[in-house]
């Protein structure tokens, strides 16, 4: 039997997906129940768009409660690890220095169901964190990238 996949993620992470489950059961859910009634009202389903498009947002919005679901029920909640505070590891920020320009950025490395590049929270199963997971403050890295090999000096984490 398959085992299921764990989803690493913040307590905040956890709970921002509680309460976009909760939303999508008890109000997303109703919207979409109204769109297809009066989509239906509109006559002839066969050639109906909008009952279409009703249908297709339904399902869309059922599968994402299952995805969810199913996160919730395999979230691991990442502790930080104060034994080791200069140690890259999941849940931490890291600011590196890119080599040799010194371009600085700060990423917090999350599980893949948080992942917001936009907002600095960066995939454990990225390039860049699978790259840096392990290394300590001062290392320097060489990250795989599409664009070719980058290399960074760890400045700092929290």
């Amino acid at each position: 039997m398959a085992t299921e996949k764990s989803y690493y993620m913040t307590q905040e992470g956890l709970e921002k997906l509680e309460k976009e489950l909760e939303y999508l059961k008890t109000e997303r859910r109703q919207e979409v129940v109204e769109r297809i009634k009066i989509a239906r009202d509109f006559g002839d389903l066969s050639e109906n768009s909008e009952y279409d498009a009703a249908k297709d947002e339904q399902a869309f919005v059922e599968s994402r409660i299952v995805q969810v679901e199913n996160m919730i029920r395999n979230a691991e909640i990442i502790e930080s690890d104060n034994e080791n505070p200069d140690v890259v590891s999941l849940g931490k920020s890291i600011t590196f220095t890119e080599l040799p320009d010194g371009e600085e950025e700060t990423y917090t490395i999350v599980g893949s169901a948080e992942a917001d590049p936009f907002e600095g929270k960066i995939s454990n199963d990225s390039p860049i964190a699978k790259s840096l997971i392990g290394k300590k403050i001062g290392d320097k890295v060489t990250v795989p990238t599409p664009g070719g090999d980058m290399d960074v000096e760890i400045k700092d984490v929290k």
